[in-house]
């Protein structure tokens, strides 16, 4: 049975989860029904340009793979007099799918920023690119399992009933472990008025009971159970407990950009070359003022100046990108870090191949192909 477009989708899911895209990106499935099978080859390309759409059309292509999102701003109609729409009704005539991984196939460890970064940090003669490597604005994600803690308190005698309760209603799960949580001994004081009704003490007196923390995270779709569970559980008439939302954790693997310290320093004229050389392209532009060797370098696919300001805070003295305004050059060398612009899909098309080893690894029978037609849209006179 040949793979549908639901099947990529989620094998693009796994290779770049589409939740570490950029808020303003639009990633994902951009054309298609997921029950489509996909019967020919995936191409892959940079940009879906007209050409690229004939070469998927000539080989009877299922799908395309497009680093570029394609559709990024919204078709208001869909007719043939406009470039994207009639590219649009082409594909969909031709029943062949459409996605784009874009800035989630940056951020993702191994991904693109990753590997432009090696490019420049790699000597071909000398394997082992540097450490202290980082995503220039790291991820943070907030686990939906782990979305709030919940602190109680509760006499010892009767712990392991709530535990067991709250762990029933959904507490306590972190990856593939649950019943997870914490104590703590300590005392715990109360008086009850008249109209209570103490499963210890008396009324009007203050009480100290020896009593344990327990610590647990929630998830928030399950917190009405849990709070339901705890009430039911707790022996006392008016359990005393905490709820608080946690913040999202920053993964410095994940993210925008990438910052890297050499194994040994460079100066910006061998790391321009072997950029050049390892992006296999006839040049690269060099700006700089200063020609001492470099221990700290920056990265970011395609046009990356909104990164600019964090790689300087990183401590880069090389920022590398794909393209710049002139100003935006001129900026960077007064704060001491020097450019090197390799052209926006060149610092970007390379990836493809490895893009296309990750889906002959996955788990169906996908049929992966580099685009002829994908090309740089400049010529060197």
């Amino acid at each position: 049975m040949p793979p549908t477009v639901a099947h990529l989708t989620s094998a693009m899911q796994r290779i770049a989860p589409t939740h570490l895209a950029e808020p303003w990106d639009q990633v994902g499935l951009h054309l298609g029904d997921p029950a489509w099978q996909i019967r020919g080859p995936i191409l892959l390309a940079i940009d879906l340009t007209e050409a690229v759409a004939d070469e998927a059309i000539r080989i009877n292509a299922g799908a395309i793979i497009a680093y570029h999102p394609p559709f990024f701003r919204p078709l208001t109609r869909l007719t043939t007099d406009n470039p994207k729409a009639r590219l649009a009704l082409r594909l969909a005539g031709a029943g062949i799918a459409v996605y784009s991984p874009h800035t989630a196939l940056d951020a993702v460890p191994g991904g693109v920023a990753d590997w432009l970064i090696d490019q420049a940090a790699t000597d071909p003669a000398r394997p082992g690119a540097g450490t202290q490597r980082a995503a220039l604005t790291p991820h943070a994600h907030l686990d939906p399992t782990q979305t709030h803690k919940l602190v109680v308190f509760i006499p010892r005698k009767h712990l392991d009933p709530l535990r067991e309760a709250l762990t029933r209603a959904g507490a306590g799960v972190i990856g593939e472990y649950d019943h997870c949580a914490y104590e703590l001994e300590g005392h715990g004081t109360f008086r009850a008025s008249e109209r209570a009704n103490p499963t210890i003490g008396k009324r009007n007196t203050i009480e100290t009971v020896e009593e344990v923390r327990l610590e647990t995270v929630c998830p928030a779709r399950k917190l009405p159970d849990i709070i339901s569970a705890l009430r039911a559980t707790h022996p006392y008439e008016e359990p005393a407990f905490d709820l608080y939302a946690l913040e999202p954790r920053p993964d410095p693997s994940r993210g925008p950009g990438r910052i890297l310290t050499l194994e040994e320093p460079a100066t910006p004229e061998t790391l321009s070359r072997r950029l050049r050389d390892n992006l296999r392209i006839d040049s690269v532009r060099l700006a700089t003022r200063d020609d001492a060797p470099i221990t700290r370098i920056a990265a970011c696919p395609g046009s990356g100046v909104s990164l600019l300001d964090a790689a300087i805070a990183h401590g880069a003295q090389l920022f590398i990108t794909g393209e710049m305004k002139h100003h935006e050059v001129l900026d960077a060398l007064d704060r001491n870090c020097a450019i090197l612009l390799a052209g926006h899909t060149n610092t970007e098309r390379g990836y493809l191949r490895i893009l296309r080893e990750k889906l002959l690894e996955a788990e169906h029978d996908f049929d992966p192909r580099l685009s002829t037609a994908d090309t740089w849209p400049f010529a060197v006179i």
